[in-house]
């Protein structure tokens, strides 16, 4: 049984994080994608404390997945070093997990 993952990032905006939402879909790198917002983010860049609205985008993808997913989230992503995040799912019903597996299998 493949190994799946929960991957995060955010944006900062509803319409980035669509984009990237969708066409993660559409390429089968991920399995299903929910973007939920706004929300309020309290940061440390640039040697300073900041606030900013933002976007979540969570995806479930595989192991196998990451690598290309991640490069995708990278090239469409509006910022130069966006979270990217993963954490593994290690348990969930045997159909959701199986159908995950099948819905980014590559063509």
């Amino acid at each position: 049984m493949a190994d799946r993952l929960l991957v995060m990032t955010t944006t900062p905006d509803r319409e980035s994080a669509a984009r990237i939402a969708s066409s993660a879909v559409a390429r089968r790198l991920a399995a299903t994608t929910q973007v939920r917002g706004p929300v309020t983010a309290y940061f440390w860049h640039l040697g300073e404390t900041g606030e900013g609205e933002e976007w979540i985008v969570t995806f479930k993808t595989t192991k196998a997945r990451y690598d290309a997913l991640e490069a995708h989230i990278r090239a469409e992503h509006p910022w130069d070093k966006p979270e990217v995040t993963g954490v593994e799912l290690v348990r969930g019903s045997a159909d959701y997990l199986g159908w995950v597996e099948i819905a980014t299998a590559p063509e």
